[in-house]
């Protein structure tokens, strides 16, 4: 196995090798999150959602993120079950033909922001933070590029910069904190020409929520999905159907994230340690192998060498011996002719 120096670099960042050198990696497993009682959140009703895609031109204009392959205003994308990427932090899913429902319903997604974040459980150098007004943030300056935050999500939310080689990031929706700090609505929320989106306190949200499906109860599922899902999240969602019609898990439980993963995680600094050691040893053992066949194939190759060379003597001196053997011939040969001409004249003179 031949291990190049920019990829044992690379494997030793994603180790964390400053755990090498004295500073340890804490799981965020050893610290349960609470969550705050007062923070943000939104609340999407698909029975309001249009399918518009107005909410997915917001988040990319406020996040100043790549023009999409289709133009916003073209709806047939709605029919692809889409998923969010590392340009695209929210998208809107077209649902058809359920019963007793005449028009067609939306699902709109991207982060769901946890009060108990499943990412930042998982993340062993803190990267993601449950913040006081909702969302959930990421740093990429302390990010290692492991992507246990992809595989800990529950939603498949977090996608990494793989087309980024130098600073690859994790990408997500960010609930667009920075100008929920500055008093202003998420972008995908201010630009909702229906009110499908509402934003807000989360327990007003819920509220909001009971009030409505106390109110339709002919209209609207009697479930606020993300009220205890995974032990909360800041979305949350009201349908006119069963979310598991809408491809959303209704199978996560109301248990929080560090919870399940607390024993396992918590063995993650160790692991993160023992990596550049690992991976040290792994180096020095490719390398060795390296030398000894490097030093191998010298040796193949001065043999082979070494060989063609006394065979290209051995042809040298028979093809010498031959050419000599055959000038001697041929100088025999002229001699003789010679002395017999000379023989022929003598006998014409003496006549």
């Amino acid at each position: 196995m031949s291990i190049s120096r920019r990829k044992f670099l690379g494997w030793m960042g994603a180790a964390g090798l400053g755990t090498a050198f004295g500073s340890p990696a804490h799981a965020a497993a050893n610290k349960h999150f609470k969550g705050y009682p007062e923070s943000l959140g939104v609340l999407f009703d698909n029975m309001l959602c249009i399918g518009c895609r107005n909410c997915e031109a917001g988040c990319n204009k406020v996040n100043e993120l790549p023009p999409p392959d289709r133009p916003f205003d073209d709806l047939t994308v709605l029919s692809k079950k889409r998923r969010t990427n590392t340009k695209v932090f929210t998208v809107v899913n077209r649902y058809d033909h359920f019963k007793g429902i005449k028009n067609p319903l939306f699902r709109k997604i991207q982060c769901n922001h946890c009060l108990e974040p499943a990412c930042a459980s998982a993340c062993f150098v803190r990267a993601f933070t449950k913040t006081k007004e909702g969302p959930v943030t990421y740093d990429p300056s302390v990010c290692v590029g492991c992507r246990y935050c992809m595989i800990a999500c529950p939603f498949e939310i977090p996608t990494y910069e793989y087309d980024e080689p130098l600073t690859p990031r994790i990408r997500k929706c960010t609930m667009c904190q920075p100008r929920i700090i500055d008093g202003k609505l998420p972008g995908c929320v201010e630009i909702c020409p229906t009110e499908a989106l509402s934003f807000g306190k989360r327990g007003d949200l819920i509220k909001i929520a009971r009030e409505r499906i106390k109110k339709y109860p002919d209209r609207y599922v009697d479930h606020i999905y993300g009220e205890h899902e995974m032990g909360g999240t800041s979305w949350l969602y009201l349908s006119g159907v069963p979310f598991k019609e809408l491809a959303m898990r209704e199978d996560l439980g109301v248990t929080p994230a560090p919870e399940l993963t607390a024993g396992a995680l918590s063995a993650v600094p160790m692991v993160a340690g023992l990596w550049p050691v690992l991976l040290t040893g792994l180096y020095a053992v490719s390398k060795r192998k390296e030398k000894i066949a490097k030093i191998e194939q010298q040796q193949a190759i001065a043999s082979t060498l070494e060989k063609a060379n006394a065979e290209a003597e051995s042809k040298l001196s028979k093809a010498l011996a031959k050419a000599q053997k055959e000038k001697a011939a041929a100088i025999s040969k002229e001699v003789k002719k010679a002395l017999e001409e000379a023989k022929k004249t003598q006998e014409k003179e003496g006549s």
